[in-house]
């Protein structure tokens, strides 16, 4: 039998200037990467999205303004850790969260360390150093953000 995919919620931060808030992962030193976390059994996928964010980067800026349409799949590599191994991968819904703060601003040890150092990044320049197995996944958010993050800074 497949193994499952993992559900997960991506959590997009953007600033006015069209910047995104991208994370160098712990386990993936000098990979940055979106903050992203499971979602709990019965939890619906926004909820996760606010919760994961406050969680993984102390985050809290209120409810998403945005999303990126249907589920996103990637597969996991070999060397994951062990807690994910009964999952083929993971299954992902992404919201959008606007926010102009300072990275320095943020509590990276809140709730457990995932990344070593966040900052704000051109999203090219995230997507083209992304951890190769997420590549895929980081491509079709790149196309959906491209039109939402201006759309919605003219708004």
């Amino acid at each position: 039998m497949d193994k499952p995919y993992r559900l997960n919620a991506g959590m997009i931060v953007f600033n006015s200037s069209g910047q995104v808030l991208a994370g160098d992962r712990i386990q993936y030193p000098g990979h940055f990467q979106f903050p992203q976390g499971g979602i709990d059994d019965g939890e619906d996928p926004e909820t996760a999205a606010i919760r994961e964010l406050y969680e993984e980067i102390g985050l809290q800026p209120g409810r998403p303004v945005g999303e990126i349409p249907g589920w996103l799949t990637y597969e996991f590599p070999e060397d994951i850790p062990d807690h994910l191994k009964k999952f083929r991968g993971q299954k992902q819904k992404w919201f959008y969260f606007r926010w102009d703060g300072q990275p320095s601003e943020l509590d990276l040890e809140w709730h457990e360390r995932e990344f070593n150092t966040v900052r704000w990044m051109e999203l090219t320049e995230l997507v083209q150093n992304i951890i190769p197995f997420k590549q895929q996944v980081y491509r079709e958010i790149q196309k959906h953000a491209r039109r939402f993050i201006p759309e919605y800074l003219k708004m």
